[in-house]
């Protein structure tokens, strides 16, 4: 499906979920835009910090190879996904990740609509992952839920966010540390 403009749809979930709280007097409170093309792992993301020059950075950012090819709900719900970071650190205040705030507006939004599903974790294809030029050398299986998922090079420290977020309250935990084992060839 080819990509739409997002910040009409952005002005749109706003209004219908979050009471225009994230554009007061129309204004967005973040930049809302497609990837360049380099984000591969992750459908999108809400990031927020300084810039070099020392302005404020806070937008979304979708990914454009992931869901370019998919349907129009997954783009809904990636971008409404990102608005609820969004919303719990721009108008809340608070620093957290998929906690408890987040999770009753994810629940609060898919009671109210049928058009898309606002979930903790994606799981939408990933390019490369068919063993073609880009094919993945890693897979990383976490020890406590047993989930795993391909990577192109091992990691170092990097723990399961799902098992983090479930049972240390969204913080780093040692005994959720992904172990990397060589992709069959």
């Amino acid at each position: 499906m080819p990509l739409e403009p997002l910040l009409p749809l952005f002005h749109r979930l706003n209004r219908e979920h979050f009471e225009g709280s994230l554009a007061p007097d129309g204004r967005p409170l973040v930049v809302v835009r497609w990837s360049d093309g380099r984000l591969r792992r992750s459908a999108g993301l809400y990031r927020h910090g300084r810039r070099p020059d020392g302005s404020d950075l806070s937008e979304i950012v979708l990914s454009r190879p992931l869901l370019e090819p998919l349907p129009r709900e997954a783009t809904l719900s990636t971008l409404c996904h990102e608005m609820i970071h969004a919303w719990t650190h721009r108008v809340l205040g608070l620093a957290e990740v998929h906690g408890p705030h987040f999770r009753a507006r994810m629940a609060a939004i898919n009671a109210v609509q049928n058009d898309f599903l606002v979930s903790v974790r994606h799981r939408y294809p990933l390019p490369g992952a068919d063993g073609g030029e880009r094919a993945w050398r890693w897979l990383a299986r976490c020890p406590r839920c047993g989930v795993t998922a391909p990577y192109r090079r091992r990691v170092k420290g990097l723990a399961c966010r799902q098992c983090c977020e479930l049972h240390h309250d969204g913080r780093w935990h040692a005994s959720c540390v992904l172990e990397f084992v060589e992709a069959a060839a």
